[in-house]
């Protein structure tokens, strides 16, 4: 069986086509992946602002307590420096 011409350019085509669809199913399916992909980044990303939220405050809460501790040591210090009470009785 000869192909002509005519056969020739239909088998082109046809292959062109075979390949045009393979290539555009997979980027589909790497459009999909990569959606997934980027589901799971917001998601992580929103996990990190949250550790980082509370970071920031885990920090701000210790700051506040050695304040109140360094308040604290001036009269502690007045305390163990004053002389000894003699207990009435």
């Amino acid at each position: 069986m000869f192909l002509t011409k005519q056969n020739l350019a239909t088998a082109r085509a046809l292959g062109v086509a075979i390949v045009a669809t393979v290539t555009f199913a997979g980027c589909a399916t790497y459009k999909d992946e990569f959606a997934t992909i980027n589901s799971r980044l917001d998601q992580l990303d929103a996990k990190v602002q949250n550790a980082a939220q509370s970071a920031e405050s885990a920090n701000q809460s210790a700051q506040q307590a050695n304040q109140r501790l360094d308040q604290i040591e001036g009269r502690v210090q007045k305390l163990e420096s004053a002389p000894r009470r003699v207990p009435r009785g």
